[in-house]
């Protein structure tokens, strides 16, 4: 073969080599990570289990038929401090601490608790399920929770800069700012669930405020508080699709603290009309009173309460009804009113006509009623809840499902113990 003929051919064998296939080494799938399941503990507060049947959730309606819903009765007073801390203590506002919005304690004269208040005073009474939790080695998080942000069992010192020293909180929280959207505040739960295992948290909360917040300005049957509604199952929705693009099987426990009830002008009480306000003072008013007297003139103040009235029924702190678990904390105030559902009590007349809604009437009111819905793989489908359970029986129940051994409390664990699937 000549010199030209082997360089041509040489040639050729090189093209062929380049265009031949390559051999790549298999390539194996990575194997999807086992993701043991999470406890996410869901609030929507105002969310009467009614509203399921306004034809504007359909995540949330899938999540009750796929496991369990029913009405709960709330803690009473069926406002939103002493309900959200009766769910995660189970214990009553009596037993919590966390008797109202707004109170008052006779070991801090001067002071008034509100619901901005992070003062692990007010809160120690009753120890949070994220608390135990984190003692027994589980890691949470909360995306909002009245108290979530609390360092509980801390102490205040205000001579230091940073008053509050000690305690526990979350692993993760969050401070309450109502311009975060529910849609960020879902997305923010499932960047916690992001994270490398040892880090992740395992028990969640996630608390939504629109609905109620429509149902206060507005009422519960108007447009806007229905299209709260729709926002925030449009929230839950997100959150359900996230999980399962990342594989992560969560049991999802959805609760309300209380209802709404319509309110107006035209069903108004003024205590100003029923007893001299020389001998009283108001801390909290609306669908109850908490009245304080004027030292010395408590004679007087009585025979003006106590006097029959339409629409109003007042009580001595200690004679109000066994039914309602409240009259024993030292925070609520000596004398306490109540209105009838939808009527309110207020220092003096309104000015001007208005409706709109509220709650913290008596809590056996079908429109105090609470959602309940639990959902999930440790979930039995299709189970049924005695209507009307009381809200303090969730504790227990999540504590199960977390894997901690509940503190005593006011509920009772048998209540929804049922539900769950094999420990």
């Amino acid at each position: 073969m000549t010199f030209c003929l082997r360089a041509a051919f040489l040639s050729l064998l090189m093209i062929v080599a380049s265009c031949a296939p390559v051999q790549e080494r298999p390539v194996t799938a990575t194997a999807r990570e086992a993701r043991s399941p999470v406890t996410i503990l869901v609030s929507i507060d105002g969310f009467r289990p009614d509203y399921l049947q306004r034809g504007v959730t359909p995540n949330l309606s899938k999540l009750a038929a796929e496991g369990v819903t029913a009405s709960m009765r709330p803690s009473f007073p069926s406002k939103t401090f002493p309900n959200h801390w009766s769910i995660v203590t189970g214990k009553r506002p009596d037993h919590n601490g966390i008797v109202a919005n707004s109170m008052e304690d006779p070991r801090r004269p001067g002071e008034t608790f509100t619901m901005a208040s992070d003062d692990p005073f007010w809160w120690s009474e009753a120890e949070p399920l994220w608390v135990a939790a984190e003692k027994a080695g589980v890691r949470t998080a909360t995306m909002f929770w009245p108290g979530s942000n609390v360092a509980w069992g801390g102490t205040r010192d205000p001579k230091w800069p940073n008053p509050i020293t000690g305690g526990t909180r979350p692993s993760n929280w969050m401070q309450f700012n109502q311009a975060i959207g529910g849609d960020q505040r879902a997305d923010a739960v499932i960047d916690w669930l992001r994270r490398p295992a040892e880090t992740r948290p395992a028990f969640l909360t996630l608390y939504f405020d629109t609905v109620d917040t429509a149902g206060h300005q507005f009422g519960p049957d108007a447009s806007q508080t229905r299209d709260a509604m729709a926002q925030v199952d449009r929230s839950i929705g997100q959150l359900v699709q996230q999980l399962a693009a990342l594989g992560q099987p969560a049991n999802l426990v959805i609760v309300s603290d209380h209802g709404m009830a319509a309110t107006s002008t035209d069903r108004w009480i003024a205590l100003d009309k029923v007893a001299d306000p020389a001998d009283y003072r108001v801390l909290e008013s609306g669908p109850f009173a908490s009245i304080y007297p004027v030292p010395g003139h408590e004679a007087k103040l009585e025979a003006a309460l106590f006097t029959p009235r339409a629409h109003l029924t007042c009580w001595r702190k200690a004679d109000i009804p066994a039914r309602l678990h409240y009259g024993t904390n030292p925070r609520i105030p000596p004398y306490f009113c109540l209105a009838d559902d939808g009527w309110l009590i207020e220092k003096t007349a309104p000015k001007e006509a208005s409706t709109g809604g509220t709650h913290g009437y008596d809590n056996a009111a079908p429109d105090m009623a609470a959602l309940f819905i639990a959902s999930g793989p440790a979930i039995r489908r299709g189970m049924s809840v005695r209507p009307g359970f009381d809200n303090v029986d969730v504790y227990p129940f999540l504590a199960r499902l977390i894997g901690i051994a509940p503190l005593p409390g006011d509920g009772d664990p048998a209540t929804l113990d049922g539900l769950v699937t094999a420990p």
